[in-house]
């Protein structure tokens, strides 16, 4: 669109400038009235479209973010995950039913751990009720990471977070409308450890997001190294989306993780260990308006 803006405009002002041109020489004093106009437009031109194409960008992001879920926050925003240690609970689809009420506008769960026609059940429920649906997928292959895209588009999710970034995989949710937001650093196991150097992460992310990925899922509690500083640089650094997920169990950690302000975060086992309170429903709302 850029492009096309750019185009026209070298014409019309070319053909200006031509215009000017023939009016001088048939000497009519209209051209040099011209000439300055044109000499103004030509430095105008490029600001204002500048400027459009900046609105148009900003424009279509928002509505990217409101038909596909991502929204924009004042907040960290909660995203409850039905999982335990990496895994969907059995009796996710009951925990939905019971606590769909709760604050949170956002709730995920795994790729593995209930059965493909379940998994489509629950996602319809959480969209059926206003909610956003999220599926994390742990998965280091390429093809594990594409077949867990493949399974986010089939359930109907509105956005993919894990895998390692592939290609394949970030053009397959483009191409399908869905948001993507891959893994960075050098991920591994399951319950998932993160390795890697901060700067060579940020560079990454960075990277993963000029190839149009959403936004970016950082494992920052199962992180081996310094995990304040890996979140507080991620979120300041990486000019998208940051989701802080994994292992967030306690009010000190709500602490940081507000204090670094990233677009949202995940809970999932904290919730069943009953780290925030006596009641799955009570905790969710607690870590909410905590925030």
């Amino acid at each position: 669109m850029k492009r096309v803006f750019a185009i026209i405009a070298i014409i019309l002002l070319g053909g200006l400038y031509v215009a000017a041109l023939i009016l001088a020489i048939l000497d009519n004093p209209i051209s040099a009235q011209l000439l300055k106009g044109t000499f103004l437009l030509t430095l105008a031109v490029p600001v204002l479209l500048y400027f459009y194409t900046w609105i148009f960008k900003k424009t279509k992001e928002r509505r990217m973010n409101r038909e596909t879920g991502i929204r924009e926050e004042k907040k960290p925003a909660l995203i409850v995950m039905l999982t335990c240690n990496d895994r969907t609970v059995p009796n996710a689809p009951e925990v939905f039913a019971k606590y769909k009420d709760c604050d949170a506008q956002y709730w995920g769960y795994k790729e593995e751990g209930l059965p493909l026609d379940e998994m489509k059940a629950l996602c319809a429920e959480i969209k059926k009720h206003g909610k956003t649906a999220v599926l994390e997928v742990v998965a280091y292959t390429e093809e594990e990471c594409l077949k867990g895209a493949e399974m986010a588009v089939l359930c109907g999710f509105d956005i993919l977070m894990g895998t390692l970034f592939f290609d394949s995989v970030n053009d397959y949710c483009k191409k399908n409308s869905l948001r993507y937001m891959p893994f960075v650093g050098h991920v591994h196991e399951r319950p998932s450890v993160l390795d890697g150097d901060i700067d060579e992460m940020i560079s990454e992310a960075k990277e993963y997001i000029k190839k149009g990925a959403a936004g970016i899922d950082i494992l920052a509690y199962r992180y081996t190294g310094d995990y304040s500083e890996l979140i507080r640089r991620l979120v300041a650094e990486v000019p998208a989306p940051v989701c802080i997920a994994g292992s967030i169990n306690s009010y000190e950690r709500l602490d940081e993780v507000k204090a670094a302000g990233p677009w949202a975060f995940t809970i999932g086992s904290a919730f069943f260990n009953n780290d925030f309170g006596d009641d799955f429903g009570v905790q969710v709302n607690n870590v909410c308006r905590y925030l």
